[in-house]
């Protein structure tokens, strides 16, 4: 099982949203086109700005709960170091 930690983004330095998932490109898919209500569809956050990988679903959650409880600034330096343009992800794991 390929899961992924992920941070959304309405804009650079915009509305973040951080969670989990065992299919990233299906999750990211269902926040771009607003199939679950909830804070993503309210705030329009659809950017996949920063995203890791593991094989273990309890070490995803692990991690999601780190960075949930990080402050917004530790969370917008993990998308800079990573991501600098703030590009949408999304393009390059779907391929």
């Amino acid at each position: 099982m390929n899961c992924a930690v992920y941070l959304l983004a309405s804009e650079r330095n915009g509305a973040l949203y951080v969670g989990v998932t065992s299919d990233l490109v299906k999750r990211i898919y269902e926040h771009k086109r607003d199939l679950a209500d909830g804070f993503t569809k309210k705030y329009g956050i659809k950017m996949l700005v920063w995203f890791e990988m593991t094989n273990d679903i309890s070490i995803a959650i692990t991690r999601e709960k780190q960075i949930k409880k990080g402050n917004r600034l530790w969370k917008l330096r993990l998308v800079d170091q990573s991501n600098p343009e703030w590009c949408d992800l999304y393009f390059d794991i779907v391929g």
